[in-house]
């Protein structure tokens, strides 16, 4: 396929050159590989726009032309592909049983430190909202935060719709900026907007009045009106409760597939400040001011962890009150005014 003649909506252009060239800094002296999918064409070919302007060479891939999808493992041409390149693209809708094969692939961004984006389950809404983010403030806001987070001895975080958690930090693990700018330190989803580490130990309750993660975000959307109720004891998910019973008995066999499923793997704080309420897109909404937190893989190769799941899911919450420490830090969703970043 010619990425290159497929049209494309010019209300794309913004994020994609938010993403080509504030977020990923493309050279001209630089090759990249862009992975995507059916779902997600139109919206690479915007980017493919934008890396034909800066003036790099690329090889654009579309995973159903390679493999019969679902599939557990990405295709062996764009993996070797990667091994070309230092910069490169994931924009693609995620399906049921194939965290494997992004794993994969960001295996070998990790081993090779390109500059990865990862833009899973991206869609027109996102990059006319979160992708048009003034990066350069999400990144100033979201090295404070990574400094509270990595001082703090504990973060505590409560809703007015029932989440009360604290999560203990543990001092050899490292907070991880993926504000948007994108290093060879670590790759970082687009939108990007957090920061986040490995706890050392969370407990409470979590009210998921936002999305979940994966493949079950496409499938269960705003959790708004039908929110799943969790309890953690000792960093381990110990129960979970929510009217729709599918969603329930879906979430609580996604998290128990191995030894270290429902072990929470992630504590993170959203920092994106162009956006404000959940739309049922898990990339963009655990970019959201304030806590997410994730079961599973908790990427200790960033973090620091010395433990590994083959599963990981986010969830998500709405309008939160955290404190590090004794300081409050955000009140209903809001960040406290002597953190945001100046006015331009």
């Amino acid at each position: 396929m010619n990425f290159a003649t497929f049209p494309f909506d010019p209300e794309l252009t913004p994020g994609a050159r938010n993403a080509i060239r504030t977020c990923l800094r493309v050279d001209p002296s630089e090759r990249v590989t862009i992975i995507t999918d059916v779902a997600s064409q139109e919206i690479a070919a915007a980017l493919v726009r934008e890396i034909e302007e800066v003036g790099a060479p690329y090889a654009a891939f579309r995973l159903e032309d390679y493999e019969q999808r679902p599939s557990p493992n990405m295709p062996a041409p764009i993996l070797a592909d990667m091994e070309l390149s230092t910069v490169s693209i994931f924009a693609a809708v995620a399906q049921q049983n194939e965290l494997h094969s992004r794993m994969q692939m960001t295996d070998v961004v990790n081993r090779r430190k390109m500059r990865h984006a990862h833009m899973v389950n991206i869609e027109k809404r996102i990059m006319m909202q979160g992708m048009r983010a003034d990066f350069l403030k999400v990144d100033e806001l979201t090295a404070k935060i990574r400094a509270i987070g990595a001082g703090a001895r504990y973060i505590h975080a409560k809703t007015a719709h029932g989440t009360d958690i604290t999560a203990r930090m543990n001092p050899d693990y490292k907070w991880i900026k993926t504000s948007g700018i994108i290093s060879t330190l670590k790759w970082g989803n687009l939108p990007g907007g957090e920061t986040f580490t490995t706890p050392g130990e969370v407990n409470g309750v979590f009210v998921i009045d936002g999305v979940v993660g994966d493949y079950l975000c496409a499938k269960y959307g705003d959790l708004r009106d039908n929110p799943l109720t969790i309890e953690i004891k000792g960093n381990r998910l110990v129960s979970a409760e929510s009217k729709n019973r599918e969603l329930r008995d879906e979430f609580w066999e996604y998290t128990h597939r191995d030894e270290n499923s429902d072990r929470v793997g992630e504590f993170a704080i959203g920092t994106n400040l162009a956006l404000d309420d959940v739309i049922g897109n898990i990339l963009q909404d655990e970019k959201i001011p304030g806590v997410h937190i994730a079961f599973g893989n908790p990427y200790g190769v960033h973090t620091g962890a010395d433990w590994y799941s083959s599963t990981h899911i986010d969830v998500v919450g709405r309008q939160f009150d955290i404190w590090a420490d004794e300081r409050q830090i955000m009140h209903a969703g809001k960040f406290s005014a002597d953190l945001m970043p100046a006015a331009a």
